[in-house]
């Protein structure tokens, strides 16, 4: 059975069925478990698939996102330890860029007491926190007021951002793959291309629920990334597809994220 064929079937198999795991395909189909492998990297690659844990699944499309307020009442060990391990790439002096979300508000918590740095952000709760707990120089990009994100977006935001050489870019997302960062929010799109162009690095701050999830307008292709930080529990596919770009990952140690939590 050739390839294509393969993938079709595994590909027909997740539409019935949502997940399948590595080891029933290779039964199924009388291959190896590192074949199977190869055929969901490949369907990944082709947005059909999207690795789990000992399995795929279909990627899970996402329309909208949560609010800010809806954000900040979930998983708050996850994000206080994936933004912990992200502010440990802060060096004294630097210009950094702090997207909006409530993991990237996680790094914020990481500065306060500091004055040594020039801090950019469009997100209104990060600017308020810096302004209250640090001494640090900082700016607001200002645009279009997106409420339900208490952040702004649009052409404005993204000219403001490209006034700026930052040494180091935080980048949040709802939703990222092997094809890179997406958005349901064609607004965000300028702003996170207008801080890829103007960081000299830019760090993808996420939790792995995350990874496999679509939305319709393609942000960053993943190549654009120097580093991703999230958790440890990244399927290995996902890790593999990463870091075969070149692209450093970082995994901080926290329990894998319960089913439930996967809808955030």
């Amino acid at each position: 059975m050739i390839p294509a064929e393969r993938q079709s079937l595994i590909v027909r198999a997740l539409t019935n069925r949502g997940v399948v795991s590595i080891t029933e395909l290779a039964e199924q189909l009388g291959v190896s478990h590192m074949t199977i492998r190869r055929d969901i990297r490949a369907l990944e690659e082709q947005g059909r698939a999207a690795s789990v844990a000992g399995g795929a699944q279909l990627p899970e499309r996402i329309f909208n996102e949560p609010s800010h307020i809806a954000k900040a009442a979930l998983f708050h060990a996850h994000k206080r330890a994936i933004g912990a391990l992200a502010a440990t790439f802060v060096r004294p002096e630097m210009v950094i860029y702090l997207d909006a979300g409530t993991t990237i508000l996680e790094i914020a918590h990481c500065l306060a007491g500091r004055q040594d740095l020039t801090i950019v952000t469009n997100d209104f709760v990060i600017a308020a926190f810096i302004a209250q707990e640090t001494s640090c120089a900082l700016w607001h990009t200002g645009g279009f007021v997106e409420r339900e994100n208490q952040s702004c977006v649009g052409e404005a935001a993204g000219e403001a951002i490209r006034r700026f050489n930052f040494d180091i870019a935080f980048l949040s997302t709802s939703s990222f793959g092997p094809r890179g960062v997406s958005t349901p929010s064609e607004t965000k799109v300028a702003v996170k291309r207008a801080v890829a162009e103007s960081a000299r690095q830019r760090v993808l701050v996420t939790d792995s629920s995350k990874y496999g999830r679509i939305a319709t307008f393609q942000a960053l292709p993943l190549h654009m990334l120097t580093a991703v930080v999230t958790d440890s529990a990244l399927p290995e596919s996902a890790r593999d597809t990463i870091t075969e770009r070149g692209i450093s990952l970082h995994l901080a140690e926290i329990p894998a994220l319960l089913p439930e939590e996967n809808r955030a």
